[in-house]
Formats: C-alpha cells, structure tokens, sequence
C-alpha cells in the first residue's frame, strides 16, 4: 500500500520523531530515571538560541506558525472529549516549542487527530509540516543528534 498526502506526511512526521528520541537517548539526554525516557527539555535547553532568535528563516516560520497556532490537548471535560487551547507554563521557548511538537505526536499517536478521516486535514498538514521543521533543526543544531541521526556516534 502507497501512502500519499496526509498519511505519508504523518508516517514521515512520526518516523522523524521516532528517530530524534532515539538520538536524544543515545548521546545522553535522558530523564534521570531507570527508564529509558528521552530529556526534551535538555535539548531544549542546548537550542535556546535556535528557538528564541532562529537562525534560519525557515525555523522563523516554524516556530511563529506554532506560537500563533498551538496545537491544543485532548481533555475529557465533564465526561466528554473536549480541547483545551491553553499554551503550558514553560521556562523558556524553546522547551515550549518541542512541548508543542510532541504534542502534535501526541494528538496523532493518541488517535485526538485521526478516526478514520483527518480532523481539520489543512491545519493537522501544517501542524506536521512546521513540527518536521522543528524536528530536523533539532538534528541540524546539536552536533551530538546530528552525528546520532547520521549514525557517526552510535
């Protein structure tokens, strides 16, 4: 089976997002736990600059398009699914700019975003297009992901 649109743009988004927790696991940004859990926030905290005055114009897009347009969070309110759009407390940018692309992860993996059809098709594109964005700036900006990612530091 060929996936096209939105479901190839959704198996490239998880599978980078797949990749970038491997990464981050593997040169040492994990959670100070027995469990094997990736650190978001360490990254976040060695790409401040990158998310708070990007480098690049296209990382610009990026992180304006999910500051003005958040993905919001799958709640149960009074016993039904409801969304919450509330950006979390966050000590800095760029840890609330990887909370919200795993958020993105999250709505998708957690089924919030997909029964069968695409719920809102044009901003679930460009919620996963902006979160690849961020994702590959995350591999392009840390030389310990990028040499990980490229399989240079395994």
């Amino acid at each position: 089976m060929q996936l096209e649109g939105l479901d190839a743009l959704a198996f490239k988004f998880f599978r980078e997002f797949s990749r970038c927790e491997y990464c981050l696991k593997v040169v040492g940004y994990r959670e100070q736990s027995r469990d094997a859990k990736p650190d978001w926030s360490a990254l976040a905290r060695q790409l401040e600059d990158v998310f708070s005055d990007p480098p690049d114009p296209k990382i610009s897009v990026a992180v304006k398009y999910l500051l003005e347009n958040p993905p919001k969070k799958q709640i149960v309110d009074n016993g039904s699914l409801a969304w919450e759009n509330r950006l979390p407390d966050c000590e800095s940018q760029a840890q609330l700019i990887l909370l919200l692309v795993k958020r993105v992860r999250n709505n998708l993996f957690h089924g919030g975003k997909f029964n069968g059809r695409w719920l809102e098709p044009g901003r679930s594109e460009e919620l996963l297009k902006q979160g690849l964005v961020i994702l590959e700036a995350c591999i392009e900006n840390d030389g310990l992901m990028n040499e990980a990612y490229n399989q240079k530091a395994i």
